[in-house]
């Protein structure tokens, strides 16, 4: 089960902007992939050492470096000094419980970003987070682990397509941020998809299955709403920035971005909306259930009250009794019985109550 606050027991007495990792520990070594580009040109190199990126630090081509497995905490500090980060933002980068936020910095933007996957396998939500520097001809990006949603990125630029190679390090972001963003419609539909399996499961044999995946959809939706909801003020902050690094042109994709995370919210918060509902309807259901099942037991009780009074009158065997010795008597009580019932159960009937 996902935790709700991650530890930070290893934090404990350091000083601010000390770089520690704190999330799940990865086995696998960071991978560093840097893509260098410009209209003319292309490079795409994959490095085993930090150090061997510092070289792209003052070209003029456009510079995209991809960390991942970023628990190798002596690459974050090694990257944050050759490019002048704050030891505030290194702890951030290095933090995986951090809010989606921005924080300009000047010389450069800082983005916390999570990225959403959905996990066939599970059959639940992937969160990870993702985060983001942007200078004046670079990029970089630090995840968590290997795997993301940038490979249409990648593959435009190694085909030159669209403007993303005409444009600066700015649009290299805002394509970065629309595939995360992009990312979270694709696990909305199969969030959607498995919240409209258990609603026709709810209406047709709810059981205690049934409650169990509306809680654990209940639970996904609250890691999704939190990594989600953040989001629009770090893309509407990005938009209207007042930063030289974020250009006029790049600040009109930022605000169609920015619709598109409003849109993904409202869809968020429809499907919170329908997880409550069906908790109520699910709850509803078995109280009617319980309705009914008490309804027919108190029908059934109510008939024979009568029977089993006639049953103890004529049970009692006292001597005079008065049809002790009638040959019909016992066929006599039996119709009596039969009528009585019979009555009763027309007497609901006509009351609506069977």
């Amino acid at each position: 089960m996902r935790k709700i606050i991650r530890s930070r027991s290893k934090k404990r007495g350091l000083p601010p902007g000390t770089p520690v990792y704190i999330g799940e520990e990865k086995p696998e070594a960071a991978k560093i992939t840097v893509m260098d580009y410009d209209g003319d040109q292309f490079l795409e190199k994959q490095f085993e050492k930090v150090e061997d990126c510092f070289q792209f630090k003052d070209k003029p081509s456009v510079t995209w470096i991809n960390v991942s497995s970023i628990h190798a905490e002596k690459s974050v500090r090694a990257l944050g000094e050759r490019f002048g980060l704050h030891p505030l933002v290194e702890e951030d980068i290095l933090n995986t419980d951090q809010r989606p936020k921005m924080e300009d910095f000047a010389d450069y933007i800082y983005l916390v970003l999570k990225m959403l996957q959905w996990d066939g396998d599970k059959g639940e939500v992937a969160i990870e987070q993702v985060s983001l520097i942007i200078g004046s001809n670079f990029a970089i990006s630090f995840q968590e682990r290997e795997g993301d949603v940038f490979d249409p990125i990648r593959d435009r630029i190694r085909a030159g397509k669209g403007r993303i190679r005409k444009m600066g390090a700015d649009y290299l972001a805002y394509s970065l941020v629309d595939a995360i963003v992009d990312g979270y419609f694709m696990v909305l539909e199969r969030l959607g998809d498995k919240i409209e399996a258990v609603e026709a499961e709810l209406i047709s044999s709810p059981g205690p299955q049934t409650l169990h995946e509306i809680h654990r959809l209940k639970r996904e939706s609250l890691f999704i709403r939190k990594s989600i909801w953040p989001l629009r003020e770090v893309v509407h902050g990005m938009g209207r920035a007042e930063s030289s690094l974020i250009s006029d042109a790049t600040s009109l994709y930022l605000r169609d971005v920015y619709d598109h995370t409003v849109q993904v919210i409202d869809t968020m918060e429809t499907f919170r909306d329908m997880l409550a509902g069906m908790l109520d309807t699910y709850l509803s259901s078995l109280s009617n259930r319980m309705n009914e099942v008490m309804k027919v037991l108190t029908i059934i009780a109510t008939i024979f009250i009568p029977l089993t009074f006639i049953a103890g009158v004529y049970g009692m065997n006292f001597k005079n009794m008065p049809e002790l010795d009638w040959p019909w008597g016992y066929s006599m009580a039996l119709a009596v019985m039969a009528a009585v019932a019979v009555g009763m159960v027309f007497y609901f009937r006509k009351k609506k109550w069977l």
